[in-house]
């Protein structure tokens, strides 16, 4: 990496000597005007008010090097602007204004770090009313907070954003004897984000129909080049390499590739073990596409055959999250398909000998969670764990209804680890299978349909 020269005598034209990022050259009109209705959207829940979100900071990664800069999801739902150093301005009431504070055009600093839209240009790009050099921000928030009745933005997001606020608030207090009054309360705006960001609008489902596409590639070609005696993060490699080959430069998280006695740790992260003849591979893994997440977990045997309990096992998890899918469409509450796992995984695990008594004693004393301790999914968006509450009133209040436009993920799972209660057959098989599912109107549409799951496609997939 080339060392900066912020202070160099280099010399060259006065002219920008890059181009905008292809993604935003493209900019469809519809993108345009979904972003500039989620603004409305939002303006209309204030009813009254200003609010102020801030983008994500740049984070050093080490000395001089900073890690990939990711864009703070909410900002970007309201703006699909991804520069750093950014804030989003509403004003809210009878005339509704937005105006973006970003940096400034700076040709010198493009030819090291690349393009930048400046305030004209993210104006006339993004649509915003206004759009000013964010060198100016914290001069105008005091006359832009002046007779405001709330603000609404991220409290307790970070020091640096808190001390911000404040300051503002204190810069309007100090011109009360003006006139003016300062804002009497601060919302938390994710509140408000949250709800919208729940149900999806056209433009987001397409991102993530595209997003659960090219993740379904990439579990199509590790099943297909994964054998006995490779590494762990070389099946990870393969994944990598097909999320980049179709446009998704970014995980929606870190990979789990875990094979063998890996695959019953649920969040592992090492990739680095060598996999045997006769193991399961467990991965979990998706792209971001367009900041839009995608999230898969498919199970499948590293020599392209199950053994006689892996398939059980497998079959009892794939009977599951069929049976959890067939639950997920409109008017039913979150919870219900989770209820579904636990049930149909319970019955698995008697009929399989690991959990003793009825169907009824196993559930009553969560004998089952031995084997089967998560949920059987969550919110998925522009996060991998997306905005929204699954319960409405907080944590004892009624699930969460499901609605035509919100994206979940189903994902039951069982882990066997050794234990005195278990058959050593059993011992070490982890199996989790992991769809994204868009509730419609007509029930559910899966997203990662294309990845297989069936014993017959994915030993199939496997012996390619």
């Amino acid at each position: 990496m080339l060392a900066d020269a912020a202070n160099s005598r280099i010399a060259y034209n006065r002219v920008s000597l890059v181009t905008p990022p292809r993604t935003a050259l493209m900019i469809a009109n519809d993108a345009l005007t979904a972003y500039a209705a989620r603004r409305n959207a939002l303006l209309a829940a204030m009813g009254e008010g200003i609010a102020l979100i801030p983008t994500a900071h740049e984070a050093a990664r080490n000395r001089d090097s900073l890690y990939p800069f990711r864009h703070d999801s909410y900002f970007y739902y309201l703006t699909g602007f991804a520069e750093p150093e950014a804030v989003l301005v509403l004003i809210a009431g009878k005339t509704r204004k937005s105006i973006l504070f970003c940096r400034e055009k700076n040709l010198e600093r493009e030819i090291w770090d690349g393009y930048r839209y400046g305030a004209d240009g993210a104006r006339e790009t993004f649509g915003f009313d206004e759009a000013k050099p964010i060198a100016e921000l914290t001069a105008a928030l005091p006359q832009l907070l002046a007779d405001q009745a709330a603000i609404y933005t991220f409290v307790g997001a970070g020091p640096a954003w808190d001390q911000t606020i404040s300051e503002a608030l204190n810069g309007v207090r100090a011109l009360v004897r003006t006139g003016v009054s300062a804002p009497s309360v601060v919302y938390d705006a994710r509140a408000l984000l949250d709800a919208q960001r729940l149900v999806k609008d056209d433009h987001e489902i397409a991102m993530m129909r595209r997003a659960g596409e090219i993740s379904s590639l990439a579990h199509i070609r590790a099943m297909e080049r994964t054998r006995p005696g490779q590494y762990e993060y070389q099946v990870e490699a393969e994944l990598l390499h097909e999320f980049v080959r179709f446009g998704a430069r970014e995980q929606a998280y870190s990979a789990i590739v875990a094979s063998g006695a890996n695959a019953c740790v649920l969040h592992y992260r090492e990739n680095n073990r060598k996999m045997a003849d006769g193991d399961l591979l467990l991965i979990d893994a998706g792209c971001e596409y367009a900041s839009y997440a995608s999230d898969i977990t498919r199970t499948f045997p590293v020599n392209g055959k199950f053994t006689g309990p892996q398939k059980a096992v497998y079959e009892v998890v794939l009977e599951a999250q069929q049976q959890c899918i067939d639950r997920v469409k409109p008017g039913q509450p979150f919870n219900a398909y989770h209820d579904t796992a636990v049930n149909v995984l319970a019955q698995g695990l008697i009929d399989l000998g690991l959990c003793k008594g009825s169907l009824d004693a196993v559930i009553e004393t969560k004998a089952y969670s031995q084997f089967y301790m998560h949920r059987a999914g969550h919110w998925l968006g522009l996060d991998v764990h997306d905005a929204g509450d699954y319960r409405v009133g907080g944590s004892t209040g009624q699930w969460q209804t499901l609605k035509a436009g919100m994206v979940l993920t189903v994902e039951p799972g069982l882990y066997i680890r050794p234990a005195e209660n278990v058959p050593e057959q059993f011992h070490n098989i982890g199996v989790r299978i992991e769809d994204d599912i868009l509730i419609t109107a007509a029930g559910n549409e899966n997203l990662t349909a294309k990845t297989p799951k069936s014993v017959a496609d994915v030993e199939a997939v496997c012996r390619r």
